[in-house]
């Protein structure tokens, strides 16, 4: 499976963006940490981690006896340029400016 399919099979699950958001907020965070945070058991977090490890999007460190879970930004910051920044160009943004104003005539 390519790179950006990963990141983007990462990102389609409401709890892996919700795992992000929490490690965006505070990298550096255990399993228990996070399973603490989600109403499922330990092993379906661990799941979910492991899609978003596979991703690059999320990187880990021993740290004695426990293991730390880090946000890597990269991989989204890549799927960004790759698929988004090309539709912000001048022309795009021309056309949903015309489309907000139109909509907003129109109410």
């Amino acid at each position: 499976m390519h790179d950006d399919d990963l990141v983007f099979k990462a990102l389609a699950d409401p709890t892996r963006r919700f795992l992000l958001d929490r490690l965006f907020t505070r990298d550096g965070r255990t399993l228990t940490e996070l399973e603490s945070e989600l109403e499922m058991t330990r092993f379906g977090v661990m799941k979910h981690l492991r899609v978003l490890e596979d991703a690059g999007l999320v990187v880990t460190r021993k740290e004695g006896r426990e293991k730390l879970h880090f946000l890597n930004p990269v991989p989204i910051r890549l799927i960004h340029d790759r698929w988004i920044d090309k539709f912000t160009e001048r022309r795009v943004s021309a056309l949903t400016d015309l489309k907000r104003q139109l909509e907003e005539d129109s109410a």
